[in-house]
């Protein structure tokens, strides 16, 4: 499953479901921007998504997420593309803060979450190869993605 992409699902795709290029040549997903998820149990640590090998940085380790749909706020965004990828359920949640990347041409929002209850998470869709709960400790021990590795530190800093 890692190396072949799965055919497109049945019906229209999402107009923000396109790449923005950038003058540089570096390319980021969704039109209207992304947004992610980042989920931390006190007990659990963090909600990992082990990238699947034929999606944008493929075999690293990130937050379930994805590209918004026109006027969707980030916080609208990352839930409902938690819930699709990992099957995170929004009424568990306790929003803490947002982080934004803006990049002028395209942005980035990390919505950072507790989860006030422990659940486990469940592949909703062909975008992952694994869902795991991380100690906060060892997050950085994972083959990040390099934007959230990049990321991280602050990010941890938010968790309270």
């Amino acid at each position: 499953m890692s190396g072949v992409r799965p055919p497109m699902p049945p019906g229209p795709r999402d107009k923000g479901d396109a790449w923005v290029y950038a003058d540089d040549g570096k390319k980021y997903w969704g039109r209207y921007g992304a947004a992610g998820l980042l989920v931390w149990h006190r007990e659990r640590g963090i909600l990992l998504q082990h990238r699947v090998g034929w999606s944008h940085f493929g075999g690293t380790w990130g937050l379930p997420g994805g590209a918004l749909k026109e006027g969707e706020t980030a916080e609208a965004g990352a839930l409902r593309e938690a819930h699709e990828e990992a099957g995170v359920p929004a009424e568990l949640l306790r929003v803490i803060a947002t982080s934004v990347l803006d990049l002028e041409i395209w942005r980035y929002t990390t919505v950072i979450v507790e989860a006030l209850e422990f659940f486990e998470p469940v592949m909703g869709d062909a975008e992952s190869e694994a869902l795991e709960w991380v100690p906060v400790n060892s997050v950085e021990n994972f083959p990040l993605h390099p934007a959230f590795g990049l990321a991280w530190a602050e990010l941890r800093s938010q968790l309270r």
